[in-house]
């Protein structure tokens, strides 16, 4: 045993007895050396904020398709938003920061352009032409292999969404983090592209949430942290968490699927369905299509497919 993991071993009793252990790791598919300065979630971390696909997140929108604006939010600063609350909540519970940072970095590097939209429209022309479906988590975790991360960071960032729950504590909180994240940062987009006042937001929820969007992710974090302390899992208050769901839902019917973003939608799955039958007429194998449109940004799609 070396002498950083020594050091790191020793500084790690003082995690709760519930945090992943970073040499307690069950290791990568394909067997490396370790570093001598680092952690295997440190060296995750680094290989995601590297790597190409990382990169092309400040070119995916979150809501919104190519907005003419500089302050709204991209799936790169929506990840960083996500990370950073999440490190918040790992470090309040004394659980593994590295762990949680290399999920939370990594959580939505699959994801395709022009938001659930564009996941939407690749899904169902997949189901149509192949019998196959797209989540964009999956496809994370396909970048995550490719970069040959660690199991516990491939795991987190697979059930980031969807009904299986993540195996480690540092995983449930980007989970839940991602949600605190998105609402309301994408209340924030929707006032200021006019599709919300702070007027139509629903009074109870934002009475026990909070009036701003700092406030109520203060309100989130405390609760979060809260709640989970001293047990094996990561929890919300009744109140609070019903809160938080029932202003999701407000977002969904009011932003997400409302009937503004009708036109948005039509738009990406116009985009996304012309680029896939023309890569499928061309010949090109389904993976490929499917790790070629994933990794386009919106300005890319629009741009590749007006010049077809």
């Amino acid at each position: 045993m070396s002498a950083f993991d020594e050091r790191i071993r020793a500084l790690e009793e003082s995690l709760s007895p519930f945090a992943m252990r970073s040499f307690d790791t069950r290791g990568r598919e394909l067997p490396e050396e370790e570093c001598t300065v680092r952690t295997p979630f440190q060296r995750d971390r680094d290989r995601i904020v590297h790597s190409k696909p990382f990169r092309r997140l400040k070119g995916k929108t979150q809501v919104f398709i190519d907005p003419q604006g500089d302050h709204y939010r991209t799936r790169m600063t929506h990840t960083l938003e996500t990370t950073a609350i999440s490190r918040v909540v790992a470090r309040a519970l004394r659980l593994n920061e590295d762990l949680t940072e290399a999920i939370g970095l990594g959580h939505d590097m699959g994801h395709t352009p022009f938001g659930h939209a564009g996941e939407d429209a690749l899904d169902a022309a997949l189901q149509e032409r192949f019998g196959r479906r797209f989540r964009h988590n999956e496809q994370s975790l396909r970048i995550a292999r490719s970069l040959n991360l660690a199991h516990e960071v491939c795991d987190g960032i697979l059930t980031h969404t969807g009904e299986r729950e993540p195996a480690s504590l540092e995983g449930k909180i980007v989970r839940l983090v991602d949600r605190v994240a998105y609402i309301n940062h994408d209340i924030d987009d929707a006032v200021r592209y006019g599709l919300l006042s702070e007027q139509d937001l629903p009074g109870e929820e934002i009475a026990t949430l909070g009036p701003t969007g700092s406030a109520r992710i203060d309100t989130l974090v405390h609760d979060i942290v809260e709640a989970s302390e001293g047990v094996d899992d990561i929890r919300q208050s009744t109140e609070v968490g019903e809160a938080m769901l029932s202003l999701r839902a407000f977002m969904f019917e009011r932003v997400y699927l409302g009937p503004q973003a009708a036109p948005e939608h039509a738009r990406a799955h116009d985009v996304v369905q012309r680029i896939f039958e023309h890569l499928v007429d061309r010949g090109d194998p389904v993976d490929d299509i499917v790790d070629y449109i994933a990794g386009m940004t919106d300005r890319f799609a629009l741009a590749y497919v007006a010049s077809l």
